[in-house]
């Protein structure tokens, strides 16, 4: 086990697990900070000094911090989309001003992509003008609202090619923070863009819309790694046998790219299915608000349909339709 992975599972198991209750039911996400001083917002950074030797062992970290609190997971995931873009980026300038900041953690970025990328028409529009580009609309479902610097953010233009950038929070209008059944102190909002000019020095990539969507599948499969992590904690906190986790993991893990909605749609199917039975398991208390059980459910509820696409909603409705035996 490499020693990155190790912490994870200290701090998972010391430190989030414990309070996710209390961070479940209020309003802030107090254990960031922690996440940053061990290295981990430089998950994805070839700066970073963590002891990751390989793809898995990212999976692995993701899932471990997830079956600790899903909703500090789910705030600091959001980051590793931008230190990857900005570490792979042309723009030399970006590179050099964002990467190291990013890496520690000194910065911290979310993600929209969505109001862009999705199929119809998009959410979010990029317009060509001298010196960059005007972006317009909205994006829904951004997290770490108070809680992050920059966004990592895509517009599309008349072409449908993806315009993407780091914009600065404080440059951007957000509505309430959605209520949501599970992770409501990520602070999930819908942002406002009313013309926002980016100019070409934020911009760290421009793709075409099919193309990033070859690559989309490998952001399911990241993803993925937190239902295997409300998974894994419903089967501890029952002291069952992991050996359908294992199996489930090692779907997700080693999928190939067509493979990966389905390996994704069983991951979220198990950790609903867990959860499930640790609240059968624990009886009467599970149904209380400050118990495991009902938070884990409503997570695994949650997991159902964050990220979702077309064809992992098709595989999931029919794994969840299927008759009982």
């Amino acid at each position: 086990m490499s020693e990155a992975l190790r912490e994870a599972e200290r701090i998972a198991g010391e430190v989030l697990f414990p309070a996710a209750p209390e961070v479940d039911a209020g309003a802030c996400v107090p254990h960031l900070d922690l996440l940053a001083d061990a290295g981990f917002y430089g998950l994805a950074s070839p700066e970073s000094t963590l002891d990751v030797p390989d793809y898995p062992t990212v999976q692995r970290i993701v899932e471990t911090l997830a079956s600790g609190c899903l909703t500090t997971t789910f705030v600091w995931v959001q980051h590793h989309g931008a230190v990857r873009a900005v570490a792979d980026t042309g723009n030399q300038a970006l590179r050099d001003e964002f990467l190291s900041p990013l890496t520690t953690g000194a910065r911290r970025a979310g993600l929209a992509a969505g109001a862009a990328v999705r199929p119809g028409p998009p959410q979010l529009t990029a317009e060509a003008v001298p010196g960059g580009w005007v972006f317009d609309g909205q994006a829904p479902w951004v997290t770490g609202w108070g809680l992050i610097d920059v966004l990592h953010v895509a517009a599309r233009d008349e072409h449908d090619v993806l315009v993407w950038a780091l914009v600065d929070t404080a440059e951007l209008v957000a509505d309430k923070p959605l209520r949501m059944v599970a992770v409501q102190a990520s602070r999930t909002v819908t942002l406002r863009f009313d013309g926002l000019f980016v100019p070409h020095e934020r911009v760290t990539s421009t793709i075409p819309r099919a193309e990033h969507r070859r690559g989309d599948p490998e952001s399911l499969r990241f993803t993925g790694s937190l239902a295997l992590g409300v998974a894994s904690r419903a089967i501890k906190l029952m002291g069952h046998e992991e050996t359908e986790l294992n199996a489930t993991r090692e779907r997700l893990h080693g999928a190939a790219h067509d493979e990966i909605p389905a390996a994704r749609a069983q991951a979220a199917e198990l950790a609903l299915r867990t959860a499930s039975a640790l609240v059968v398991h624990d009886g009467s208390r599970a149904v209380l608000s400050h118990e495991h059980g009902q938070r884990l459910i409503r997570e695994a509820t949650f997991l159902l349909v964050f990220g979702t696409r077309p064809e992992i909603r098709a595989v999931l409705l029919d794994r969840l339709r299927q008759p009982a035996k």
